[in-house]
């Protein structure tokens, strides 16, 4: 049943996130990475090589079935959300910073997460691999995330005025869907959902904790202010579960289980984190100077 619904429902309503996305961007988020490379190419390496890497050795360490353990990592591959963009704003981080990082890593996405469900696939010896096709899910991914995202930046380009109007009503529908999306995914396979909770879900979270906590640190490691540091780690405990969910579904409906648990949990984590950084990254009113 979840198939023949996400077939259809699913490209459409990641064609609408992503085409929100692509309305709120310009040229000069993707030059950022050559402006403030620092901030940049911390965040994306956080997020292309240690998030995948984490979600490896979570599958591993909670001895996930081999299934499940190829849909972790296709959720911890996944590029950066609008969800990240809006609660890094939220928490008064580098929203900048984010909505580059989550550009990036959506064009980035129709060669990274093809990669990296391979190996899963391969390392878990999943018994998948007849029904995934590299090319196929490259294609995919660039259907479903680098076309309405292209359009959705051309529409701003020609007509900017109006694109600015629309916007925040996009990404109100696009919130609403992201949601009905993650409710559908969940309530078409109830049963296998919760038969599987018990094992999946202390892996995801434990993806999600260390995902944001780790990115954290290394942002601050490397002198990275809070407010980069918040958009960081938010970008990596908030992933677009929405292609996560589209690609797997394609596939193997199992495969979407730790997307669709992920999903939940994120939202648990990153809220309390971003009220917390909230007040810690408000501006400081500068000390009074008394009269002589």
């Amino acid at each position: 049943m979840m198939r023949g619904v996400t077939d259809v429902l699913l490209p459409l309503a990641l064609a609408v996130i992503m085409g929100s996305l692509g309305l709120s961007l310009t040229p000069a988020d993707f030059r950022r990475v050559l402006v403030a490379p620092k901030g940049v190419t911390i965040g994306l390496v956080n997020l292309l090589l240690l998030s995948p890497l984490l979600a490896f050795g979570a599958a591993e360490l909670f001895g996930l079935d081999p299934i499940f353990a190829v849909g972790l990592v296709l959720m911890g591959a996944a590029p950066g959300g609008v969800m990240a963009n809006l609660l890094t704003h939220i928490a008064r981080g580098e929203t900048a910073l984010s909505v580059t990082m989550t550009a990036v890593s959506s064009v980035a996405a129709v060669v990274t997460v093809p990669l990296y469900l391979t190996l899963a696939i391969n390392h878990f010896d999943a018994g998948v691999g007849d029904d995934v096709s590299m090319l196929g899910t490259v294609a995919r991914v660039f259907a479903i995330t680098l076309i309405p995202l292209s359009i959705g930046m051309a529409f701003r380009a020609r007509r900017p005025q109006r694109a600015a109007e629309i916007e925040p009503t996009v990404k109100r529908v696009s919130l609403i869907v992201f949601v009905l999306v993650v409710i559908g995914a969940v309530a078409s396979e109830w049963g296998l959902v919760t038969g599987s909770f018990g094992t999946v879900a202390p892996a995801a979270l434990a993806l999600n904790l260390a995902a944001m906590s780790i990115s954290f640190a290394v942002a601050r490691a490397a002198r990275l202010p809070d407010r980069s540091s918040t958009a960081i780690a938010l970008e990596l405990g908030v992933h677009n579960s929405t292609l996560t969910i589209a690609v797997a579904t394609a596939i193997d409906t199992r495969l979407a289980v730790p997307a669709a648990v992920y999903s939940a949990f994120m939202f648990l984590t990153a809220f309390p984190f971003a009220a917390l950084m909230a007040r810690r990254n408000e501006p400081r009113a500068p000390l009074a100077v008394a009269a002589p």
